[in-house]
Protein backbone atom coordinates (compact mmCIF):
# COMPACT_ATOMS: atom_id res chain seq x y z
CA UNK A 1 0.00 0.00 0.00
CA UNK A 2 1.29 3.23 -1.13
CA UNK A 3 2.02 5.36 2.12
CA UNK A 4 4.20 8.69 0.63
CA UNK A 5 2.67 10.37 -2.32
CA UNK A 6 4.52 9.75 -5.53
CA UNK A 7 3.16 13.18 -7.26
CA UNK A 8 2.83 16.35 -4.83
CA UNK A 9 2.82 19.76 -4.75
CA UNK A 10 3.36 21.86 -1.82
CA UNK A 11 1.93 25.20 -1.99
CA UNK A 12 2.31 28.75 0.47
CA UNK A 13 -0.81 30.28 1.04
CA UNK A 14 -0.54 33.85 2.30
CA UNK A 15 -4.45 34.19 2.26
CA UNK A 16 -6.28 31.71 4.25
CA UNK A 17 -9.49 32.83 2.61
CA UNK A 18 -8.68 31.09 -0.57
CA UNK A 19 -7.99 28.07 0.84
CA UNK A 20 -11.37 25.14 0.30
CA UNK A 21 -13.35 24.91 3.82
CA UNK A 22 -14.61 21.34 3.23
CA UNK A 23 -11.17 20.05 2.22
CA UNK A 24 -9.39 21.46 5.37
CA UNK A 25 -11.98 20.51 7.61
CA UNK A 26 -12.13 16.91 6.30
CA UNK A 27 -8.82 16.42 6.95
CA UNK A 28 -8.65 17.89 10.15
CA UNK A 29 -11.47 15.28 11.15
CA UNK A 30 -9.12 12.53 10.74
CA UNK A 31 -6.59 13.74 13.27
CA UNK A 32 -5.91 12.84 17.13
CA UNK A 33 -6.60 15.91 18.45
CA UNK A 34 -9.30 17.92 16.89
CA UNK A 35 -10.62 21.24 17.62
CA UNK A 36 -12.91 23.63 16.89
CA UNK A 37 -10.09 26.77 16.99
CA UNK A 38 -8.17 24.54 14.11
CA UNK A 39 -11.31 24.29 11.57
CA UNK A 40 -10.44 26.91 8.31
CA UNK A 41 -13.83 28.92 9.52
CA UNK A 42 -11.99 30.02 12.65
CA UNK A 43 -8.28 30.89 11.12
CA UNK A 44 -10.06 32.65 8.24
CA UNK A 45 -12.21 34.80 10.64
CA UNK A 46 -8.81 35.31 12.75
CA UNK A 47 -7.48 37.02 9.22
CA UNK A 48 -10.90 38.47 7.83
CA UNK A 49 -11.69 40.16 10.84
CA UNK A 50 -8.02 42.12 10.46
CA UNK A 51 -7.08 40.38 13.75
CA UNK A 52 -4.57 38.41 12.98
CA UNK A 53 -2.69 40.00 9.91
CA UNK A 54 0.71 41.36 8.71
CA UNK A 55 -0.49 44.69 10.09
CA UNK A 56 -0.75 42.93 13.57
CA UNK A 57 2.56 40.89 13.03
CA UNK A 58 0.77 37.35 11.81
CA UNK A 59 1.71 37.16 8.33
CA UNK A 60 -0.30 34.06 7.14
CA UNK A 61 2.28 31.30 5.42
CA UNK A 62 -0.57 28.52 5.29
CA UNK A 63 1.20 25.47 3.30
CA UNK A 64 -0.50 22.62 1.73
CA UNK A 65 0.41 19.25 0.66
CA UNK A 66 -1.50 18.42 -2.55
CA UNK A 67 -1.91 15.21 -5.05
CA UNK A 68 -3.82 15.97 -7.40
CA UNK A 69 -7.20 17.58 -6.08
CA UNK A 70 -6.64 15.73 -2.66
CA UNK A 71 -5.09 17.45 0.36
CA UNK A 72 -2.85 15.49 1.90
CA UNK A 73 -1.56 17.57 4.47
CA UNK A 74 -1.76 21.60 5.70
CA UNK A 75 -1.09 23.46 8.73
CA UNK A 76 -1.75 26.84 9.62
CA UNK A 77 1.80 29.00 9.76
CA UNK A 78 2.11 32.28 10.25
CA UNK A 79 5.55 34.72 9.99
CA UNK A 80 5.79 36.49 13.26
CA UNK A 81 7.44 40.13 14.10
CA UNK A 82 7.19 39.58 17.69
CA UNK A 83 5.79 36.99 20.12
CA UNK A 84 2.91 37.99 21.34
CA UNK A 85 -0.48 36.13 21.48
CA UNK A 86 1.47 33.00 21.29
CA UNK A 87 1.67 31.84 25.30
CA UNK A 88 5.18 29.91 24.55
CA UNK A 89 7.12 32.56 25.78
CA UNK A 90 11.05 33.23 23.62
CA UNK A 91 11.13 36.66 24.55
CA UNK A 92 14.82 36.02 26.18
CA UNK A 93 15.69 33.83 23.56
CA UNK A 94 14.83 37.24 21.15
CA UNK A 95 17.35 39.20 23.55
CA UNK A 96 19.96 37.16 23.01
CA UNK A 97 19.80 37.33 19.42
CA UNK A 98 19.90 40.76 19.61
CA UNK A 99 23.01 41.00 21.93
CA UNK A 100 24.66 39.03 19.44
CA UNK A 101 23.92 41.56 16.56
CA UNK A 102 21.52 38.48 15.04
CA UNK A 103 18.17 39.45 13.92
CA UNK A 104 15.27 36.97 15.88
CA UNK A 105 12.56 38.24 13.99
CA UNK A 106 11.23 37.30 11.53
CA UNK A 107 9.92 33.85 12.45
CA UNK A 108 7.68 31.40 11.58
CA UNK A 109 5.52 29.86 13.56
CA UNK A 110 2.77 26.95 13.64
CA UNK A 111 0.23 27.60 15.87
CA UNK A 112 -3.76 29.26 15.98
CA UNK A 113 -2.97 33.16 17.37
CA UNK A 114 -4.21 33.89 20.57
CA UNK A 115 -5.24 30.50 21.34
CA UNK A 116 -2.89 28.33 23.91
CA UNK A 117 -5.23 25.34 23.16
CA UNK A 118 -3.36 21.95 22.51
CA UNK A 119 -4.75 20.38 19.29
CA UNK A 120 -3.31 18.66 16.25
CA UNK A 121 -1.37 21.41 14.07
CA UNK A 122 0.28 19.26 11.76
CA UNK A 123 -2.75 18.01 9.44
CA UNK A 124 -1.74 15.13 7.96
CA UNK A 125 -3.04 11.42 6.01
CA UNK A 126 -0.42 9.82 7.67
CA UNK A 127 2.95 10.12 9.37
CA UNK A 128 4.88 9.87 6.16
CA UNK A 129 2.67 13.24 4.87
CA UNK A 130 2.83 14.64 8.27
CA UNK A 131 6.79 14.53 7.96
CA UNK A 132 6.44 16.29 4.85
CA UNK A 133 4.50 19.08 6.50
CA UNK A 134 8.20 19.39 8.86
CA UNK A 135 10.06 19.30 5.93
CA UNK A 136 8.69 21.65 3.95
CA UNK A 137 8.65 24.46 7.37
CA UNK A 138 12.66 23.63 7.29
CA UNK A 139 12.79 24.54 3.25
CA UNK A 140 10.33 27.35 3.96
CA UNK A 141 12.16 29.19 6.86
CA UNK A 142 15.76 28.37 4.82
CA UNK A 143 14.33 29.76 1.59
CA UNK A 144 13.56 33.25 3.71
CA UNK A 145 16.26 33.24 5.99
CA UNK A 146 14.52 33.06 9.03
CA UNK A 147 15.64 32.32 12.49
CA UNK A 148 13.34 29.75 13.66
CA UNK A 149 10.60 27.76 13.66
CA UNK A 150 8.31 27.26 16.49
CA UNK A 151 5.10 24.82 16.78
CA UNK A 152 2.93 25.33 19.68
CA UNK A 153 0.48 23.03 21.43
CA UNK A 154 0.41 20.58 19.18
CA UNK A 155 -0.45 16.65 19.70
CA UNK A 156 2.19 14.35 20.21
CA UNK A 157 2.12 13.11 16.99
CA UNK A 158 2.89 16.57 15.52
CA UNK A 159 5.68 16.41 18.10
CA UNK A 160 6.83 13.31 17.93
CA UNK A 161 7.47 14.76 13.91
CA UNK A 162 9.31 17.53 14.52
CA UNK A 163 11.36 15.38 17.22
CA UNK A 164 12.15 13.28 14.50
CA UNK A 165 13.80 15.96 11.67
CA UNK A 166 15.67 17.27 15.08
CA UNK A 167 13.75 20.02 16.39
CA UNK A 168 13.75 20.71 20.11
CA UNK A 169 11.17 19.99 22.48
CA UNK A 170 9.82 22.59 25.20
CA UNK A 171 7.54 21.36 28.36
CA UNK A 172 4.50 23.20 30.00
CA UNK A 173 1.33 22.84 32.16
CA UNK A 174 -2.08 23.70 31.88
CA UNK A 175 -5.18 23.24 34.14
CA UNK A 176 -8.42 20.77 33.37
CA UNK A 177 -11.35 19.52 34.38
CA UNK A 178 -12.32 15.53 33.30
CA UNK A 179 -15.41 14.19 34.37
CA UNK A 180 -14.93 11.45 37.25
CA UNK A 181 -14.44 7.93 36.17
CA UNK A 182 -16.15 5.06 36.04
CA UNK A 183 -18.61 7.36 38.18
CA UNK A 184 -19.30 10.61 36.90
CA UNK A 185 -20.43 13.39 38.69
CA UNK A 186 -24.04 13.92 38.61
CA UNK A 187 -24.01 17.50 39.41
CA UNK A 188 -21.70 20.26 40.63
CA UNK A 189 -22.93 19.27 43.96
CA UNK A 190 -21.68 15.70 43.79
CA UNK A 191 -18.23 17.59 42.34
CA UNK A 192 -18.03 19.75 45.55
CA UNK A 193 -18.49 17.16 47.63
CA UNK A 194 -15.27 15.09 46.45
CA UNK A 195 -13.27 17.65 46.94
CA UNK A 196 -11.45 17.96 50.23
CA UNK A 197 -13.29 20.26 52.99
CA UNK A 198 -11.27 23.35 52.48
CA UNK A 199 -11.66 23.70 49.50
CA UNK A 200 -15.41 22.59 49.53
CA UNK A 201 -15.90 25.61 51.74
CA UNK A 202 -13.82 28.02 49.88
CA UNK A 203 -16.20 27.74 47.08
CA UNK A 204 -19.19 27.04 48.46
CA UNK A 205 -18.34 30.97 50.77
CA UNK A 206 -17.13 32.56 47.05
CA UNK A 207 -20.64 31.39 45.42
CA UNK A 208 -22.48 32.90 48.36
CA UNK A 209 -20.94 36.01 47.80
CA UNK A 210 -21.61 36.52 44.28
CA UNK A 211 -25.16 35.47 45.49
CA UNK A 212 -25.14 37.98 48.23
CA UNK A 213 -24.34 40.76 46.00
CA UNK A 214 -27.44 40.02 44.74
CA UNK A 215 -25.76 38.70 41.32
CA UNK A 216 -27.82 35.92 38.75
CA UNK A 217 -26.48 34.44 35.48
CA UNK A 218 -27.97 33.61 32.20
CA UNK A 219 -26.50 31.02 30.25
CA UNK A 220 -26.97 31.47 26.35
CA UNK A 221 -26.03 28.80 23.86
CA UNK A 222 -24.87 29.19 20.35
CA UNK A 223 -27.42 30.56 17.90
CA UNK A 224 -29.09 31.70 20.89
CA UNK A 225 -26.61 34.65 21.47
CA UNK A 226 -27.92 37.65 20.06
CA UNK A 227 -26.00 40.43 18.81
CA UNK A 228 -26.87 42.60 21.79
CA UNK A 229 -25.48 39.44 24.38
CA UNK A 230 -22.31 40.05 21.62
CA UNK A 231 -22.08 43.42 22.08
CA UNK A 232 -22.51 43.02 25.64
CA UNK A 233 -19.66 40.83 25.73
CA UNK A 234 -17.31 42.53 23.84
CA UNK A 235 -17.42 45.35 25.55
CA UNK A 236 -16.32 43.35 28.70
CA UNK A 237 -13.78 41.97 26.98
CA UNK A 238 -12.29 45.27 26.04
CA UNK A 239 -12.48 46.35 29.54
CA UNK A 240 -10.61 43.44 30.76
CA UNK A 241 -7.55 44.52 28.64
CA UNK A 242 -7.94 47.70 29.41
CA UNK A 243 -7.38 47.34 33.18
CA UNK A 244 -3.87 45.60 31.88
CA UNK A 245 -3.45 48.57 29.92
CA UNK A 246 -3.56 46.72 26.61
CA UNK A 247 -5.37 46.26 23.25
CA UNK A 248 -7.55 43.38 23.05
CA UNK A 249 -6.08 40.82 20.28
CA UNK A 250 -9.67 40.12 18.89
CA UNK A 251 -11.82 42.69 17.13
CA UNK A 252 -15.57 43.29 17.30
CA UNK A 253 -15.57 41.78 13.51
CA UNK A 254 -13.99 38.10 14.17
CA UNK A 255 -17.19 37.16 17.01
CA UNK A 256 -19.37 38.70 14.24
CA UNK A 257 -17.56 36.15 12.11
CA UNK A 258 -18.10 33.23 14.19
CA UNK A 259 -21.68 34.10 15.09
CA UNK A 260 -22.29 33.16 11.54
CA UNK A 261 -19.84 30.43 10.78
CA UNK A 262 -19.26 28.88 13.70
CA UNK A 263 -22.69 29.71 15.98
CA UNK A 264 -22.86 26.36 18.16
CA UNK A 265 -19.40 26.39 19.19
CA UNK A 266 -20.12 29.07 21.49
CA UNK A 267 -21.65 29.69 24.93
CA UNK A 268 -22.14 33.34 27.13
CA UNK A 269 -23.10 33.48 30.72
CA UNK A 270 -23.90 36.71 31.54
CA UNK A 271 -24.05 38.01 35.23
CA UNK A 272 -27.29 39.73 36.09
CA UNK A 273 -27.84 41.89 38.90
CA UNK A 274 -31.49 43.72 39.31
CA UNK A 275 -31.88 42.76 35.38
CA UNK A 276 -29.08 44.52 34.48
CA UNK A 277 -25.88 42.57 32.57
CA UNK A 278 -22.42 43.12 34.97
CA UNK A 279 -20.14 39.96 33.38
CA UNK A 280 -19.70 38.15 31.09
CA UNK A 281 -17.71 35.14 30.53
CA UNK A 282 -17.31 33.40 27.12
CA UNK A 283 -16.52 29.86 26.50
CA UNK A 284 -16.01 27.62 23.18
CA UNK A 285 -17.21 24.18 22.93
CA UNK A 286 -16.74 20.97 20.66
CA UNK A 287 -19.49 19.17 21.31
CA UNK A 288 -18.89 16.37 18.98
CA UNK A 289 -15.97 15.77 21.67
CA UNK A 290 -17.39 16.93 24.82
CA UNK A 291 -14.99 19.70 25.27
CA UNK A 292 -15.19 22.99 26.79
CA UNK A 293 -12.38 26.00 26.80
CA UNK A 294 -12.63 28.70 28.90
CA UNK A 295 -11.66 31.72 26.63
CA UNK A 296 -12.66 35.60 27.67
CA UNK A 297 -14.07 36.74 30.38
CA UNK A 298 -15.11 41.33 31.51
CA UNK A 299 -16.86 42.75 34.11
CA UNK A 300 -18.64 46.78 34.23
CA UNK A 301 -18.27 46.64 37.92
CA UNK A 302 -16.33 44.67 40.28
CA UNK A 303 -17.68 42.47 42.75
CA UNK A 304 -16.00 39.92 44.92
CA UNK A 305 -15.74 36.12 43.82
CA UNK A 306 -17.47 37.08 40.56
CA UNK A 307 -14.76 35.63 38.36
CA UNK A 308 -14.44 32.75 39.57
CA UNK A 309 -17.97 31.94 39.48
CA UNK A 310 -18.06 33.06 35.78
CA UNK A 311 -15.05 31.51 34.91
CA UNK A 312 -15.12 28.38 36.70
CA UNK A 313 -17.96 27.18 38.78
CA UNK A 314 -20.35 28.72 36.31
CA UNK A 315 -18.66 26.10 33.70
CA UNK A 316 -17.95 23.32 35.61
CA UNK A 317 -21.52 22.92 36.60
CA UNK A 318 -22.82 23.25 32.94
CA UNK A 319 -20.44 20.85 31.72
CA UNK A 320 -21.84 18.33 34.48
CA UNK A 321 -25.16 19.24 33.53
CA UNK A 322 -24.75 18.74 29.68
CA UNK A 323 -22.92 15.75 29.79
CA UNK A 324 -19.17 17.26 28.93
CA UNK A 325 -16.23 15.28 29.62
CA UNK A 326 -13.75 17.94 29.70
CA UNK A 327 -13.01 22.03 30.74
CA UNK A 328 -9.99 23.68 29.81
CA UNK A 329 -9.49 26.65 31.86
CA UNK A 330 -6.64 28.22 29.64
CA UNK A 331 -2.93 29.32 30.22
CA UNK A 332 -1.26 29.33 33.25
CA UNK A 333 -2.74 29.41 36.78
CA UNK A 334 -2.02 26.87 39.68
CA UNK A 335 -5.04 28.58 41.52
CA UNK A 336 -6.96 26.35 39.58
CA UNK A 337 -6.17 23.33 40.59
CA UNK A 338 -8.11 24.22 44.35
CA UNK A 339 -11.09 24.36 41.70
CA UNK A 340 -10.78 20.90 40.55
CA UNK A 341 -8.82 21.79 37.33
CA UNK A 342 -5.52 19.56 37.55
CA UNK A 343 -1.90 19.63 35.90
CA UNK A 344 -1.94 19.08 32.42
CA UNK A 345 1.71 18.65 30.60
CA UNK A 346 1.86 20.38 27.12
CA UNK A 347 4.50 20.97 24.45
CA UNK A 348 6.38 22.99 21.77
CA UNK A 349 8.55 22.28 19.51
CA UNK A 350 11.73 24.59 18.32
CA UNK A 351 13.72 24.70 15.35
CA UNK A 352 16.67 27.05 15.28
CA UNK A 353 18.21 27.78 12.61
CA UNK A 354 22.08 29.06 14.00
CA UNK A 355 23.84 25.93 15.08
CA UNK A 356 25.18 27.88 18.61
CA UNK A 357 22.26 29.17 19.81
CA UNK A 358 20.02 26.01 19.26
CA UNK A 359 22.76 24.45 21.24
CA UNK A 360 22.37 27.14 23.63
CA UNK A 361 18.85 26.84 23.91
CA UNK A 362 18.73 23.10 23.81
CA UNK A 363 21.17 22.83 27.30
CA UNK A 364 18.47 25.50 28.53
CA UNK A 365 15.53 23.65 27.87
CA UNK A 366 17.16 20.58 29.33
CA UNK A 367 17.43 22.73 32.59
CA UNK A 368 13.88 24.22 32.22
CA UNK A 369 12.30 20.62 31.08
CA UNK A 370 14.01 19.38 34.82
CA UNK A 371 12.13 21.95 36.62
CA UNK A 372 8.86 21.65 35.39
CA UNK A 373 8.64 18.04 35.51
CA UNK A 374 9.57 18.92 39.68
CA UNK A 375 6.84 21.12 39.42
CA UNK A 376 4.14 19.09 38.28
CA UNK A 377 5.13 16.30 40.03
CA UNK A 378 4.97 18.79 43.36
CA UNK A 379 1.56 20.10 41.74
CA UNK A 380 0.48 16.54 42.08
CA UNK A 381 1.05 15.88 45.41
CA UNK A 382 -1.28 18.58 46.47
CA UNK A 383 -4.70 17.10 45.11
CA UNK A 384 -7.72 18.84 45.75
CA UNK A 385 -9.51 15.59 45.52
CA UNK A 386 -10.33 13.47 49.02
CA UNK A 387 -8.12 10.80 49.20
CA UNK A 388 -10.09 7.96 47.95
CA UNK A 389 -11.85 9.86 45.35
CA UNK A 390 -11.56 8.34 41.76
CA UNK A 391 -11.39 12.15 40.39
CA UNK A 392 -8.56 11.45 38.18
CA UNK A 393 -5.52 13.71 36.40
CA UNK A 394 -6.47 13.87 32.88
CA UNK A 395 -3.13 12.73 30.16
Amino acid sequence: MKTRPENYVIRVQADPGELAIPAWNALLATQAQPTPFMRLEYLQALHQSRSATADTGWQPQFIGIWEGDELLAACPVWLKSHSYGEYVFDWAWADAYRRHGLEYYPKLLVAVPFTPVPGSRLLARNEETRALLVQALQALAEQQGLSSIHLLFGAPQDHQAATDHAWLQREGVQFHWTQRVPEPFVDFQDFLAALQRDKRKKIQQEQRRVREAGVSFKTLEGPAITEQAWDFFYHCYQLTYRAHHSTPYLTRDFFRLMSETMAANWLLFIAMRDGVPIAASLLALDPERGAAFGRYWGAIEQIPCLHFDACYYQPLAWCIEHGYRRFEGGAQGEHKMARGLLPVPTQSSHWLAHPDFSDAVAEFLAREGQAMRGYVNELEEHQPFKAGTSAQSPK
